[in-house]
């Protein structure tokens, strides 16, 4: 079977699939226009094809003409609260947005579903594929867990594989992975500090929360450099701060919020404390009182090693060696496909999908609400993604 030919005859359907969804994003658990869009796409595939009970999740399974063991491949679906600025003819007009790519994962994963069906006559086993709402912050691959994802073929995967679009770093068209950790666990760090409200003109008598949460905003980034081998790397950053409403009045409380970036679980638990105590003990100094709470979200993605060794030599057989560029350092981005391959081994892949004449080192980053992605690479993922399925049920 030639797949990477017969996915560039799917070319224009993905492109369309694309658009179509890049068209209605969706934030969150809950995409019932996007679910329906894969769904009509899936239409008449030889396939089980099951909806989730708490999220609007698709999984669907593709059994091979002869019995054998199963191989899982994800693609995510949810958009971000991000207002677009592209110009582009198909772009959203809610302030919501495909900032991150997703809509290429879905598309990609349907035109492996189409390639791997039309040659099910060929395959010794089965493919589960795991269309995810709410990657986005929303754990919607721990909800699909939790739902059975990984007995819905009968037997649990033995390999497990994902994809995702990159609108920088990568020339469009080149694939990275590495083996061990690749992407970094998130936690969100939640703080209010509590003082009295007044006028502006009199803050002796009122108890001002602001100076003190700007304090702990900027003693957070010291304690950090401060506290953690640069070897094994932190990031903390403030992504929201709300306080007040007028420039005369003190307010009562002042909030922040922070996402924290680590790699190792001896780090997270010593953020975990050491976040915490930093507020408080900037809260105590100002005579505030504050509620600090550290949240964890994702843990760290770890590429099982021989599946991304397995991988990566998919992609240089398929697309040519010079389409392979490995990963020297892990990211500090986070994925909540960490789940799966926490249970499953597995391997995530980049793939650059950067515009055609910008620069990889300068273009929007994903999550930008001017980031953009080139659609010549869905056949080539939706080829990859078919094509690890079938070399690793052959394994």
């Amino acid at each position: 079977m030639n797949l990477l030919d017969d996915a560039h005859t799917l070319a224009d359907d993905l492109m369309r699939l694309r658009r179509r969804l890049h068209a209605i994003p969706e934030v969150g658990l809950d995409l019932p226009r996007t679910q329906e869009a894969v769904l009509t796409a899936l239409d008449g595939l030889p396939l089980e094809v099951s909806t989730g009970h708490g999220l609007t999740s698709v999984t669907a399974v593709l059994r091979g003409a002869r019995p054998g063991r199963t191989v899982l491949l994800r693609g995510d679906m949810d958009a971000l609260p991000v207002a677009e600025r592209t110009g582009l003819p198909f772009a959203a007009g809610a302030e919501r947005m495909h900032a991150c790519g997703h809509d290429l994962h879905t598309a990609m994963l349907v035109g492996a579903a189409r390639l791997l069906a039309a040659h099910r006559d060929r395959l010794a086993g089965n493919v589960l594929f795991m269309f995810q709402p709410g990657e986005e912050g929303w754990d919607g691959a721990g909800h699909m867990l939790a739902e059975g994802l990984l007995d819905a073929a009968g037997e649990r995967p033995v390999a497990a594989y994902a994809l995702h679009v990159s609108s920088h770093t990568w020339p469009s068209g080149v694939f990275s992975t590495r083996g061990g950790p690749m992407m970094a666990a998130s936690n969100v760090l939640e703080v209010t500090v509590r003082g009295a409200g007044g006028h502006g003109s009199a803050p002796h008598r009122a108890k001002d929360p602001i100076p003190a949460a700007c304090e702990m905003v900027t003693a957070l980034q010291t304690w950090i450099t401060r506290s953690f081998d640069v070897f094994d790397p932190v990031v903390l950053t403030v992504g929201s701060f709300h306080a007040g409403t007028q420039s005369n009045i003190i307010p009562d409380t002042a909030t922040f919020h922070a996402t924290v970036r680590s790699f190792s679980a001896e780090v997270r638990a010593r953020l975990r404390e050491g976040t915490v105590a930093v507020c408080e003990g900037i809260a105590a100094a100002h005579g505030l009182a504050v509620d600090a709470e550290f949240v964890e979200q994702y843990p760290v993605t770890v590429n099982d090693g021989a599946e991304t060794a397995f991988a990566a030599d998919a992609v240089r057989e398929l697309h040519g060696e010079e389409r392979y560029a490995p990963m020297e350092n892990p990211i500090l981005g986070s994925e909540d496909f960490s789940r799966v391959i926490d249970a499953v081994p597995g391997a995530m892949l980049f793939l650059g999908a950067t515009m055609p004449g910008l620069d990889p080192d300068t273009a929007p980053a994903n999550h930008s609400p001017l980031a953009a992605f080139d659609e010549a690479v869905l056949p080539d993922g939706a080829a990859l993604y078919a094509e690890l399925a079938v070399r690793r049920l052959a394994a």
